[in-house]
């Protein structure tokens, strides 16, 4: 696969370290620079250390992680984007971006894609 934008950096977050892994190097393959995160701690912890173009919470992280998240990468910078793959982060008030759980992994491409347009038209527009 390859990417069609620039470049993110993306915290990939999962409870499942296999799914991360196996999800992650398809990121890292459309050229993408991951940095990967085993469950809610994990990911506080690396958004308190960093600042990334793309937080990607994981349907395997709880629901109550999905919800708590996208306030953390937004508290820690607000230009961060957060986009959660399960449907309820249609419903958050600072999620950018969501898929339906089960998606594929071109689905989830598609959707950074997206992002990565949004953002560079606001930053255009600054």
């Amino acid at each position: 696969m390859s990417n069609s934008g620039a470049s993110l950096k993306v915290l990939y977050g999962e409870l499942n370290e296999q799914v991360l892994a196996s999800q992650a190097v398809v990121l890292e393959q459309a050229g993408h620079k991951v940095q990967t995160a085993v469950g809610r701690k994990a990911v506080q912890d690396a958004l308190s250390k960093d600042a990334f173009d793309l937080v990607i919470l994981g349907p395997t992280l709880t629901r109550d992680d999905r919800h708590h998240l996208p306030y953390m990468a937004k508290k820690a910078h607000a230009e961060t984007r957060v986009l959660v793959m399960h449907t309820d982060g249609s419903r958050h008030p600072y999620v950018d971006g969501n898929t339906d759980t089960g998606e594929s992994m071109e689905r989830l491409l598609e959707k950074i894609n997206a992002q990565q347009t949004k953002t560079a038209a606001a930053a255009a527009g600054r």
